[in-house]
């Protein structure tokens, strides 16, 4: 990746995660129907920095004291969440990745350099993230974007070009409480969750699962979530949109502790399970995980 060498800030992430970034720049790639108006920027994590839903936007915006991971909805690749010792271990051979986090390297390479644009459509876009001299082994990752009348699908395939390799993915939005352009609002009107997990991840002392299923906890969250089926999970403005998150993966990862915006993260495994339940990435089995955000758009109270 040239491009390493060509824009500090790329490099900078690697070595800090709350390092100043630049956010979006120029106008971003646009999707949009009647209903849906999305923006991408591949020069920053290929990230939705925009997702309007009649005419409300859903997800945190950047702002000049915002960092690389606390706005938008960004992918998570080939790795999610934090990585154990940065490290991870594959036929007995360990690797080490940058510790951005110490002691973990956290969310993956999607920031790490720009994506390259393939297909752009008024509906349809879809961008590429070569898998290099910072990964182990060659491959890439592919991301498509899709707008239906009344929703986003996302999905994310990693590939090889020769070897196996283990893997993860998913994405990281972060979903305002209060939609539209408020930051904050009356309690009655801000985000509600709902979902039937069947278990949650109980978390050790650093901060990782621990491999040990519990009964799913009331919030406030930090935590990981199972479903024996494909995750499904319900976020309501009240009065103003509701969007119905499903995926063909059954981990999910909610953070709802910060006053103006929750994380809903769809993710192929728990935090960490590069380690500890990897998927295996070969020529002939790609790893895939899809997304779709269906949207719906609700009545004030009253009418």
């Amino acid at each position: 990746m040239n491009t390493l060498a060509k824009n500090a800030h790329y490099n900078a992430i690697r070595q800090a995660f709350d390092t100043p970034w630049p956010g979006p720049r120029a106008d971003g790639i646009l999707l949009r129907n009647a209903n849906l108006q999305v923006v991408i920027h591949p020069e920053d994590g290929c990230r939705i920095t925009s997702l309007t839903a009649f005419g409300q936007e859903l997800l945190r915006q950047w702002h000049p004291e915002r960092r690389a991971f606390q706005y938008g909805s960004f992918p998570m690749i080939p790795w999610v969440g934090r990585m154990d010792g940065a490290t991870f271990t594959f036929n007995n051979q360990s690797h080490a990745m940058q510790a951005n986090k110490p002691p973990f390297a956290l969310h993956g390479m999607a920031c790490f350099a720009p994506w390259h644009f393939s297909e752009h459509s008024p509906t349809h876009a879809k961008f590429i993230f070569p898998l290099d001299e910072l990964w182990p082994w060659r491959g890439r990752v592919i991301q498509r974007f899709t707008l239906e009348p009344n929703a986003l699908v996302l999905s994310l395939t990693v590939e090889t070009e020769q070897h196996d390799f283990p893997a993860a993915a998913g994405w990281h939005p972060w979903f305002k409480k209060w939609c539209g352009q408020a930051d904050e609002g009356a309690p009655e009107e801000s985000l509600q969750l709902a979902f039937d997990a069947d278990w949650q991840e109980r978390t050790g002392a650093d901060e990782l699962p621990d491999g040990k299923r519990i009964p799913p906890q009331p919030a406030p969250w930090d935590d990981t979530f199972g479903f024996r089926d494909n995750l499904a999970v319900t976020l309501t403005w009240p009065g103003k949109i509701q969007l119905t998150m499903t995926a063909n993966s059954n981990t999910l990862v909610v953070f709802d502790k910060q006053p103006d915006a929750t994380c809903v993260e769809p993710l192929s495994g728990p935090p960490n399970s590069i380690n500890t339940a990897p998927s295996l990435v070969s020529k002939d089995k790609p790893l895939t995980i899809t997304t779709r955000w269906q949207v719906a758009k609700l009545q004030p109270p009253g009418l």
